[in-house]
């Protein structure tokens, strides 16, 4: 499994961000590139700490459940659920957008395991830095693949 905590994993997907442009057309889904970028960045907000979302008690019991069967997927389905938050509309500034999305996914390597704040995770609960590793990468690299990079 390729990580973003190593380099090689990490220059990957920003090699693969810096792929798009503005013009970028996704193969599924509902969301323009400018509001991929953004929506990428908030699973990472969530791993870093700087977005918090609560949790509920039945989302909790259904995440446990479906923790493993998900990060033992090779990829994330088409279409998959989004957590509310997460969803974008409206424009971004592209390069911007961009740039915030590739600095966040830097942090993996410039910090290593200590840029992740948060061991519960809202949906799935308690989490190893590989399975918050496991999660990012899978997440990053679905929307990439929905954008044909």
């Amino acid at each position: 499994m390729d990580s973003l905590f190593e380099k090689s994993g990490n220059d990957e997907i920003i090699r693969r961000i810096n792929a798009l442009s503005p013009e970028s057309q996704p193969l599924w889904g509902k969301m323009n590139v400018g509001q991929m970028l953004s929506h990428c960045q908030a699973p990472i907000d969530v791993a870093c700490g700087d977005l918090k979302l609560k949790s509920n008690f039945i989302f909790l019991f259904l995440g446990r459940i479906l923790k493993k069967k998900i990060l033992a997927a090779p990829v994330f389905k088409k279409n998959a659920m989004t957590e509310p938050t997460f969803i974008r509309t409206g424009e971004f500034e592209f390069e911007k957008t961009k740039t915030d999305l590739i600095t966040k996914v830097k942090r993996f390597t410039d910090e290593g395991t200590t840029c992740i704040k948060v061991q519960k995770h809202p949906f799935f609960g308690k989490m190893s830095y590989d399975e918050w590793d496991n999660l990012q990468w899978k997440h990053l690299n679905h929307h990439l693949k929905q954008f044909g990079v």
